[in-house]
């Protein structure tokens, strides 16, 4: 998977010698905009320059070096995702016969947006951190505050949902642990919320002390913008479940502005493929009694992506930012696949036992009247 990622390292230095790309903005500034490496220290692009400036500034690293050094950050990404699946599955769930986390480990969507200098890299290896972190948190205290870090650096909403997620999955979880420990989870993650509320709103462009007002100027603002985007998709007229179906799932075929977009129907298309298969009436006997990683999934995924709705327009947009959180998806989906597996599993042994059981019973019924 290494020189997979750093494949995909090669098509974004590429692409972007032929594209405009943030990657030379934020090694530009790195280079020459910031006076002191402290002056850069900032959440959201800045931060993304102020991981650039010692290397760039003391080591002499050029784009080229940059860009592939994040690169093999996000590739760490990809690595602690991989893990956080495997640790929290009992069975390899299958797709048409091939290993369904082999696959989700190679969507090329996933690699393109991850492999530049940029906030894609960072925040996928901060966000993979995190959930392992989170997986094992007593041993695990460094992975979630380097995740942690990167994430709320780069997107302090990200870091709000999965906070706000790690806390319902816990306490909702079936997991037995002691209630004073469920609280203190839950106390953490509302202080941690209220911690960053200030900073997440001002990020995403809101004026917190009038929020209505300015998120309805923003919505407005965002309407007029498409009128100029080629690739703009206007969401304010949509229902929400066509808005969350635009997000997650297009472009598809019949509306890709390119032949990129061409490419990324074929994820899309898988996406919808294993999202159906939670459309079943036990999901929601599963969801009732699942473990806090799968509840702490379906959180983070459905509220970034409600929030994410009212703010994407533009389908660009879209597929970069989508790519941060379509790992919580396929995660609930094949978890929930892992419990159907282990529940035919019981099934099928209750059903021998029970034949077992009912031969010992003739068996000794027979001896009895030979006897």
């Amino acid at each position: 998977m290494f020189w997979y990622h750093m494949f995909f390292g090669l098509v974004y230095w590429t692409y972007a010698q032929f594209n405009r790309s943030d990657s030379v903005n934020y090694f530009n500034k790195a280079k020459y905009s910031w006076r002191n490496w402290s002056d850069s220290f900032a959440e959201g692009a800045d931060f993304v320059e102020w991981m650039a400036f010692p290397f760039v500034r003391w080591f002499g690293f050029n784009y080229d070096m940059m860009m592939f050094l994040t690169t093999w950050l996000g590739f760490w990404g990809f690595v602690y995702f991989y893990l956080f699946f495997k640790e929290n599955l009992r069975f390899n769930p299958k797709f048409e016969g091939w290993d369904a986390i082999t696959i989700f480990m190679f969507l090329p969507n996933m690699h393109f947006w991850t492999a530049s200098l940029g906030k894609g890299a960072v925040i996928f290896a901060g966000i993979g951190f995190l959930v392992y972190g989170l997986s094992w948190p007593a041993k695990r205290p460094w992975h979630i505050a380097f995740g942690s870090f990167l994430t709320y650096m780069v997107r302090p909403h990200i870091l709000f949902a999965i906070l706000i997620g790690m806390g319902v999955g816990f306490v909702l979880g079936r997991e037995k642990v002691p209630i004073y420990q469920k609280y203190l989870v839950v106390f953490f993650a509302i202080g941690m919320s209220v911690f960053v509320y200030e900073d997440l709103i001002t990020y995403l462009g809101y004026d917190p002390n009038n929020l209505i007002d300015s998120f309805e100027e923003e919505s407005a603002l965002n309407a007029q913008r498409l009128s100029s985007a080629g690739s703009g998709v206007d969401m304010n007229s949509y229902s929400m479940p066509m808005k969350l179906f635009t997000f997650w799932f297009r472009p598809l075929f019949v509306d890709s502005p390119n032949a990129l977009g061409i490419a990324i129907s074929f994820e899309n298309a898988l996406y919808i493929y294993m999202f159906s298969k939670v459309v079943r009436k036990d999901f929601i006997t599963y969801i009732k009694q699942a473990p806090a990683m799968v509840k702490m999934s379906a959180v983070v995924f459905i509220s970034i992506s409600i929030s994410m709705t009212f703010v994407m327009s533009n389908l660009g947009i879209i597929i970069r930012q989508k790519s941060q959180i379509m790992y919580f998806m396929l995660f609930v989906v094949v978890a929930f696949m892992d419990w159907q597996k282990t529940n035919r599993i019981k099934k099928r042994g209750e059903i021998f036992n029970r034949i077992v059981e009912e031969e010992r019973r003739n068996r000794e019924l027979a001896e009895a009247e030979s006897g």
